[in-house]
């Protein structure tokens, strides 16, 4: 392991361990150069890589800042809504409701979904608000002809909650799929997205209870924040003949 690496390793321990805490300077290249007996050229790699990695960010004229780096678990299965990971796990956020309108749905969804191009939809957007950085960007879109209106506070609140406590509807699974894509100008217009160039996209269709389809979502994270977690159990050995 080269030598930048194993103070890449230090450092960051340092950071979990709140040695270094979210907001504080780390000390400048001369200050580390001397700790570690090595060249600024070797702490300014270790620093890269602690820039990569989303451990802090660096600000000119002041040095590198240590980020906040909790992350909150997202599970690949099961359908929980943002309201119900955040009661889960205390998370600190706010809600900011971006858009609440009804459309046609875009052309892209359409074919996605294989349903007609004429499709009315609610076209909801917020952006999730976590220790003062918008984190998440969700983009759901909800078929008229199921769900008649979704008054806007609803909207901030809880749709699931909304559509499963007020509608009286059943909400049964959903197909998911995870990708990492380049951010999109709104991507940056709308999220805290620092110095990343992509963000971690989860695209969900949803059905009722009955296999009605009733919803798209689109989930938009950024990548040093959140983590996509699931338990797996292997089912035994397998038997060859």
């Amino acid at each position: 392991m080269s030598r930048f690496q194993d103070i890449f390793l230090d450092i960051e321990s340092d950071i979990l361990n709140q040695q270094y805490k979210p907001g504080e300077l780390l000390p400048s290249e001369n200050q580390l150069s001397k700790k570690y007996n090595v060249s600024r050229e070797t702490i300014r790699k270790a620093l890269s890589l602690l820039l990569e990695s989303g451990y802090i960010q660096k600000k000119q004229g002041k040095g590198s800042i240590v980020l906040d780096v909790k992350r909150f678990d997202f599970p690949i299965s099961g359908l929980t809504s943002y309201k119900e990971l955040q009661d889960a796990q205390n998370m600190s956020s706010e809600t900011i409701l971006v858009e609440n309108k009804k459309m046609t749905i875009p052309e892209h969804i359409a074919d996605f979904l294989k349903v007609s191009h004429d499709t009315e939809v609610h076209c909801v957007i917020r952006a999730r608000k976590v220790d003062g950085e918008v984190v998440i960007l969700d983009k759901d879109y909800l078929f008229t002809s199921i769900i008649e209106s979704i008054p806007d506070d609803e909207a901030r609140h809880s749709l699931y909650h909304y559509i499963e406590n007020k509608l009286g509807l059943v909400i049964g699974f959903a197909r998911k799929e995870f990708i990492a894509e380049p951010a999109t100008q709104e991507d940056r217009e709308l999220m805290t997205l620092h110095n990343d160039t992509h963000v971690v996209v989860t695209r969900s269709e949803v059905h009722l209870e009955d296999a009605t389809l009733f919803q798209y979502t689109e989930s938009r994270h950024r990548l040093d924040r959140f983590r996509f977690v699931e338990f797996a159990r292997r089912r035994g050995p397998v038997a060859y003949d």
